[in-house]
């Protein structure tokens, strides 16, 4: 029997998304519902509540129904549209990369806002373009966030790196269609090994580096939501047992590939902040902040490299 209602309008059709997915306790599942009959229709959510008599054609309809039923099975939402905003860009998303969270975007504000008080520090004109800046996001997943950072620093220098070549494959794609696939040389790299040799005579070094590393614990697996623990991938998900392993390989990294007052911003984990904060209590760090997001979470972690004695 088919799930089709033999009201196949706007209103009706969206009345019975909701309810389905609600059932299924779907988190967010009117957001959902809504976004999933803005797909199958290609409409924007004007259109969807300005026309709620319309009659969509029973192929439309069993679209919907179909996406509605493997939502309610678990699949996230991102990867039945198959995208993802974020930092009002729109991302790619498959499930060989994280799916972009909102809280991400503090990483953006925290590496904008410390590179601004960078430069008023040296004295310079704040002319916050990314001109003589070189970054490079480790981890970079969709890409969202050194796409993000190309867009607010037009003259910046930017690298991206993962370890997995999927993953590079849906960021490199990303880059392109939001017009930035000259602006950013994605590495396949194991954090910031890629750079190790860059010449025989010195290492390439950075204004910024910036990560959304792994940072889940494996002992929390079986709390994950049902979208996060079977349908996004373990290599972006998982630190290790405790969560938080990765945080100790990349610091000490970073320290060697930063400038004198380069800048080291990292999104934590919940919880996290106890292991990761000591880390950072080394004569190569200064300016450790803390910032919160909404929820009151520590959730980016950000510090200045000082210079190394062997040049003070």
């Amino acid at each position: 029997m088919s799930l089709v209602s033999t009201d196949r309008s706007v209103r009706a059709l969206l009345k019975q998304g909701i309810e389905q997915l609600r059932t299924a306790n779907v988190p967010s599942y009117t957001l959902a519902a809504e976004i999933l009959l803005l797909h199958v229709t290609s409409q924007d959510r004007t259109w969807l509540y300005s026309h709620p008599e319309e009659i969509l054609s029973a192929p439309v309809a069993e679209a919907y129904f179909a996406l509605l039923a493997r939502r309610a099975s678990g699949v996230p939402t991102q990867h039945l549209t198959g995208k993802q905003e974020f930092w009002g860009l729109e991302f790619e998303v498959t499930p060989e990369v994280l799916i972009p969270r909102p809280e991400t975007e503090h990483l953006i504000e925290v590496a904008l806002d410390r590179l601004a008080v960078r430069e008023i520090r040296a004295g310079r004109q704040l002319r916050l373009n990314g001109e003589n800046v070189t970054l490079v996001d480790i981890g970079t997943g969709s890409g969202c966030i050194a796409i993000t950072l190309a867009k607010e620093l037009s003259a910046s220098t930017v690298y991206a790196t993962d370890i997995s070549k999927p993953a590079l494959e849906v960021a490199r794609r990303n880059a392109a269609r939001n017009g930035f696939a000259d602006r950013i040389q994605f590495l396949e790299s194991n954090l910031l090994e890629a750079f190790s040799s860059v010449t025989p005579d010195s290492t390439l070094s950075f204004d910024l580096i910036i990560s959304n590393p792994p940072y889940v614990s494996l002992r929390d697996t079986d709390s994950l939501p049902i979208e996060v623990r079977e349908h996004e991938p373990r290599i972006a998900l998982f630190g290790g047992e405790e969560g938080y392993e990765l945080y100790g390989a990349l610091i000490p990294q970073a320290a060697q590939h930063l400038k004198p007052g380069g800048l080291l911003i990292l999104e934590l984990g919940y919880n996290s902040l106890p292991a990761v904060e000591p880390l950072l209590d080394r004569p190569d760090w200064a300016g450790v902040s803390v910032t919160k997001d909404l929820a009151g979470i520590p959730r980016v972690i950000s510090a200045e490299r000082l210079p190394s004695r062997d040049h003070r």
